[in-house]
C-alpha cells in the first residue's frame, strides 16, 4: 500500500507541474501530458479504495 501511495504522490506531482504549464504558459503539449495523468491517477486512486476498503475489513 505504501508503494501506490507514493505512486499516486509522484504522478500527482507530474499532473500539477503539467497543468500549471499550460495554464500559465500555454503550453499545449503540458496539458495533453496534464490529461495523461490525470488518468494515470484516476485509476491509482480507485485501485487505493480497493486495497484500503480490503485493508478496513481486516
Amino acid at each position: 500500500m505504501e508503494k501506490l501511495v507514493k505512486e499516486i504522490e509522484t504522478t500527482y506531482g507530474a499532473f500539477i507541474e503539467d497543468a500549471q504549464a499550460q495554464v500559465v504558459k500555454g503550453n499545449k503539449a503540458a496539458g495533453t501530458r496534464a490529461r495523461k495523468a490525470s488518468l494515470e491517477l484516476e485509476k491509482a486512486l480507485k485501485q487505493f479504495r480497493k486495497v484500503s476498503v480490503d485493508a478496513a475489513k481486516k
